[in-house]
């Protein structure tokens, strides 16, 4: 699971993501990919603890955060998820840092996330969709890495 986001964030990690401040918060592919990880979380209209810890481990491990820059990178793509009237503005940041393999590779980390709890909800399900159109994955994509997921976390695709 983590070698999979390991490889996004190393990828978007050389082009000006990396530091402690937040300016350019608009364009920092850190806050964007917390925000959809937050988004996918909570699609369902529960964030569950086993979701919740996979994204913030997730965070943390593949930005070499210590656990209050975590939570404050977190807490900064939380905020811009809640003030967003569309997921376009943070798949168009990531859109201008990642290649389509590196997209496709993503979309794993969501689906991780999303199996965490052990179920997928139609929301959560529909939620990775329409981030996978935005950001260019086709739906064969899409679903392959929802099925490697699915078999990672023990559950039925």
């Amino acid at each position: 699971m983590f070698e999979i986001f390991r490889e996004f964030i190393r990828s978007i990690g050389a082009d000006g993501a990396a530091g402690d401040g937040f300016d350019g918060a608009e364009n920092d592919p850190r806050i964007a990919a917390a925000a959809l990880l937050f988004h996918v979380g909570e699609a369902d209209g529960t964030f569950s603890k086993a979701e919740l810890a996979t994204a913030m481990a997730l965070l943390a491990e593949e930005f070499g955060l210590d656990e209050s820059e975590t939570a404050r990178v977190f807490e900064a793509g939380r905020e811009a998820d809640q003030d967003a009237v569309d997921l376009f503005r943070f798949t168009n940041v990531l859109l201008q840092h990642l290649d389509e393999e590196r997209r496709i590779g993503f979309i794993e980390v969501l689906w991780e996330v999303t199996y965490a709890d052990g179920e997928v909800h139609e929301l959560e399900d529909n939620t990775i969709w329409r981030i996978a159109e935005l950001l260019g994955v086709s739906t064969r994509d899409r679903m392959l890495m929802k099925r490697e997921a699915a078999e990672r976390s023990g559950a039925e695709g």
